[in-house]
């Protein structure tokens, strides 16, 4: 069978790199070991002796309007000895605006510099654990930040230039400097210009973005908790999910120099995203998504299904789009909110980024490439793989809601249903109200519930309900969940810590320096005991149903069908639990409630949800076979309200 010519490209340089490190690595392994093939990098180098520097690229940008182009600062550490032995090494960079202004990781972890200006302390772990390996670390401050020129524009030209120049310049296609503002050039001789960017959240989001413009030497990219589409982190369909907007967020990490200067730009900002929720040319700008046929990196998505800051549309999207476009892809999916892997499973992290890094990097043949796709977390701290994601045996099923003996409390099958259930939007109360009281006839809810499974009932992919309803008013938001009804300990996603506690003791990652550690605060679960848990979410202004990208007033008494899209997942619904949707209006503290408080009326013969059913229908109808509807408690207790979400893409702001 004929390799596909993306494939082909890869095995040819991985068969290449392989021969010369394996001959290149024999000056300093065992004879034997010289002569067995490189499967793994191993510290061989120094830190304590490694190169530390800064240099400043050219964006060809001048988004500061004061003359001249901005320079973006970018803090270095590599090895010595490969450039005194004329090797040349790979890079993994970290392009951020929260250097100086937030902090990294779990820790919330600063640049620091000596006397020169030259970084001392590089956040988290990278650098301590992959220089001794043979790579070169590199922390990019985003234009606007921290040492950096230019103004912050969240996700736009700027952010995405500011560390696809640099991506240039390690390729020899971009001019750098040895200081902010003088003329002395720096040429990047000491690498081969294959780079990997990594980084969670607003990190990560600018992994996507670069690697969406297809630059060349751009390897892999591995985006944690990270958006794909601006417009999808601060609006669902029209329904707006923070009550502030990006101009806010630009502001919050704007150096002070940039704050002063970038008057202008945040104005754009401002009048590019209405808080009305259209869809503008501001957002287009920001749709990555869009341009992910542009991408010739692989990617090795990491995110947690139960994030509710960068939430789980923004990863689906991605990778569906990046699997029509045949990029080479990996996943890991968590229990937890917003949280980086280092600090929910933080041994076999490490290991599978090494091994990753030095497959993409290195071309090592270290079988990643063969390994499952997906490794899932199915409780906590329990996970499983599957060969590919979402499994092939997946299936979109159709659900049907129906009239059940109480008003507001229905079943959920397969056969077509018929009348109709009305709710009042409610704001005060949130998803886990609803699930609550599912089994009750309350006023702002509408519940379809299965009878109890005599199956275990797996759901992997995205789901989408769509609901025909009438309002009252000329202003409508419309929230739908899925929720597993039974006892469960999950991670207490909802808690401060999203699912993780952080502990007093260290274990360190690499080797460490008197100004950098390589030792972080040990982490552990942090579960609760529940017996209903949300597993998917979605949500929309109703006004967006002729127009998706336009949102227009409603005409109370009139009928409107929309779809709304509902987060990723991949969840097991277990026998003997029950699977319910729920629809209703404002879902409090994750989207802000509209300017009017309608009661709405569902046409269910017109009402739907597609889900991606592991068998498919016929699995659903096995699971649900014989079973009558059985009331549950009256009270089914989930995790705790999730409060106030951040609207800083960041480690744990």
């Amino acid at each position: 069978m004929p390799i596909p010519a993306r494939r082909r490209r890869f095995t040819t340089w991985r068969s290449l790199a392989t021969v010369a490190t394996a001959a290149l690595m024999a000056a300093f392994l065992t004879p034997a070991a010289a002569h067995a093939a490189v499967r793994e990098s191993a510290p061989v180098y120094s830190y304590d002796n490694a190169v530390r520097e800064s240099v400043w690229v050219d964006t060809g940008l001048d988004g500061d309007g004061d003359g001249r182009n901005d320079r973006v600062a970018v803090d270095i550490v590599r090895p010595r000895e490969p450039a005194q032995q004329g090797r040349k090494v790979p890079v993994i960079m970290d392009a951020s605006p929260y250097y100086s202004c937030c902090g990294r990781g779990n820790e919330s972890q600063l640049k620091t510099y000596d006397a020169h200006g030259d970084v001392v302390q590089m956040p988290l772990f990278y650098d301590n654990f992959f220089v001794p390996r043979g790579y070169a670390v590199v922390g990019v401050d985003l234009a606007g930040t921290n040492r950096s020129d230019g103004c912050v524009d969240v996700g736009g030209r700027s952010d995405i230039q500011s560390a696809k120049a640099v991506v240039d310049w390690l390729n020899g296609r971009a001019r750098a400097y040895t200081t902010r503002t003088g003329d002395d050039r720096a040429r990047a001789t000491w690498t081969n210009g294959r780079t990997g960017m990594i980084g969670k959240s607003w990190d990560g989001t600018i992994a996507n973005g670069v690697a969406a413009t297809g630059v060349e030497g751009l390897k892999t990219i591995v985006p944690i908790s990270a958006i794909s589409s601006w417009y999808d982190y601060y609006f669902a369909q029209g329904a707006p999910l923070y009550d502030s907007g990006p101009d806010w967020l630009s502001d919050y990490v704007d150096s002070p120099d940039a704050r002063a200067r970038c008057a202008a730009v945040q104005q754009k900002i401002v009048a590019g995203a209405p808080r009305t929720g259209d869809w503008t040319p501001f957002w287009t700008e920001r749709d990555y998504v869009k341009d992910a046929g542009k991408v010739r990196a692989s990617v090795f998505l990491v995110h947690g299904m139960q994030d509710l800051n960068v939430r789980t549309k923004n990863f689906g999207q991605w990778w569906s789009a990046l699997a029509k476009h045949g990029v080479e892809r990996k996943i890991w999916l968590s229990q937890t909110g917003h949280v980086d892997p280092f600090d929910y499973r933080r041994g076999a992290w490490v290991d599978t980024l090494h091994r990753w890094f030095d497959h993409e990097l290195l071309g090592y043949d270290n079988g990643i490439d063969r390994a499952p796709m997906a490794d899932i977390e199915r409780h906590p701290d329990q996970w499983v793989t599957t060969s590919v994601w979402p499994p092939r045996s997946t299936r979109t099923t159709t659900l049907r809601p129906a009239t059940g003996a109480q008003q507001g409390v229905g079943t959920l099958g397969l056969r077509k249903g018929s009348g109709t259930e009305t709710f009042t939007d409610d704001p005060s109360l949130s998803e886990t109200d609803w699930a609550a009281h599912v089994d009750r006839s309350t006023a702002e809810k509408a519940g379809f519930v299965t009878g109890p499974l005599t199956e275990d009932l797996r759901l992997s992919g995205s789901s989408a309900v769509t609901v025909t309803a009438t309002p009252t008013t000329s202003t409508a938001h419309l929230s739908a969940v899925l929720v597993d009804l039974g006892a469960d300990t999950i991670r207490d996603y909802a808690g401060g810590g999203e699912g993780i506690t952080t502990l007093t003791d260290r274990t360190c990652w690499g080797a460490s320096t008197a100004g950098d550690s390589s030792c972080y605060k040990v982490t552990a679960a942090a579960t609760t005991a529940v017996d209903a848990t949300v597993l998917s979410r979605g949500w929309t202004d109703l006004g967006t149903a002729a127009s998706p990208r336009k949102g227009v007033p409603l005409i109370p008494g009139k009928a409107y069908t929309i779809t709304l899209d509902l987060a990723p997942t991949d969840h097991v619904v277990p026998a003997g639990h029950r699977l319910a949707l729920i629809v209703a209006g404002t879902d409090r503290d994750l989207i802000d409630p509209p300017s009017s408080t309608p009661t709405l009326t569902l046409d269910l013969a017109r009402t739907s949800a597609r889900v991606p059913v592991v068998g498919g229908a016929e699995a659903f109808g096995r699971a649900t076979a014989g079973t009558g509807r059985a009331a549950g408690p009256a009270v089914h207790e989930g995790v705790r309200d999730p409060g106030t979400v951040r609207r800083i893409p960041g480690d744990r702001h």
